[in-house]
């Protein structure tokens, strides 16, 4: 009997958690954009950083002691609760190295899912940029943080960081990636290529974390690990231990970003390049797209 029950019990939750026909092909990031408010679930990270959704998103307090949600309009200030400790732990420490606080720009939106602008990943509420500004103030008006704009760190010609970078972001960007919750962070790569060139040869192998990617001189890119008991978020892979070999992240293949991919090399005339196919755009992406999940988190209270 207690069988039978709950075999009709899953059958008909089945279609509670399918997409109905229409809104399986509605644009995804248009549904998730159009939410104010988390949902009422326990929190949970679901799918991959760049196609899944999340449950239980708690926000960012607009302004805390050490730290200050810029670009409010947007209401990217929603994150899992392992995500807002994190903040709260670093912007806290980065005190010791003369930084009041830290400027936390987007982190997810309330339910996470793809966005109406922007971002490709930021979706399972494990992902935060912060700018890379030394905070002057951290009591901005709504309108001043809006209007503020981030400084970027590196150099005209993308070969170096230039004289906004100092000591001090080294320093933060070293205490942020020897917390046991990051998986790795984006950065300029002239920035890693600083570290790796001024870091303690006793000591680098927190660098492996850090990883160059075009773009993220403004601001630099923490993404979480999946937290302990979110069944369906999807790790990263490779590791940034694969990727490093082990090792640090410092060798030959580092100057590829100030060498080739800033100049690539010539193709030799008459030689076709196979086009990659076309990756579907998380913008483009409709709820039959995301986990199924996803449909329990965008119609929950």
């Amino acid at each position: 009997m207690i069988r039978a029950a709950l075999i009709a019990l899953s059958i008909a939750l089945v279609p509670a958690l399918a997409p109905a026909p229409v809104e399986a092909q509605q644009k995804a990031n248009r549904l998730f954009g159009s939410h104010p408010e988390g949902s009422r679930q326990r929190p949970e990270s679901i799918g991959f950083y760049s196609k899944g959704c999340a449950a239980g998103l708690v926000e960012l307090p607009e302004t805390g002691p050490t730290w200050q949600a810029m670009r409010l309009s947007r209401n990217r200030n929603w994150g899992h609760p392992e995500t807002i400790a994190f903040i709260q732990r670093l912007s806290s420490g980065v005190r010791k190295f003369g930084w009041p606080g830290l400027y936390i720009g987007d982190i997810s939106q309330p339910r996470g899912g793809p966005m109406t602008s922007g971002h490709s990943s930021h979706q399972i509420g494990l992902d935060i940029d912060i700018w890379m500004n030394k905070p002057k103030s951290l009591g901005l008006s709504r309108s001043a943080r809006e209007n503020i704009s981030a400084i970027s760190v590196r150099s005209k010609d993308q070969r170096s960081v230039n004289g906004n970078w100092t000591g001090a972001h080294a320093a933060v960007l070293e205490l942020a990636a020897r917390d046991p919750a990051v998986d790795r962070i984006f950065v300029t790569p002239p920035v890693k290529i600083f570290l790796c060139e001024r870091a303690k040869r006793r000591d680098k192998k927190w660098l492996q974390k850090i990883r160059p990617l075009y773009g993220h001189h403004y601001h630099f890119h923490v993404r979480l690990k999946c937290p302990r008991g979110d069944r369906e978020c999807v790790t990263q892979q490779p590791s940034v231990n694969e990727l490093s070999k082990g090792g640090d992240g410092c060798d030959e293949t580092l100057r590829w970003w100030v060498t080739d991919y800033l100049n690539p090399p010539k193709v030799k005339a008459g030689t076709k390049k196979k086009a990659a196919p076309r990756k579907k755009h998380p913008r483009d992406f409709t709820m039959a797209d995301l986990p199924r999940s996803c449909v329990g988190v965008l119609n929950s209270d």
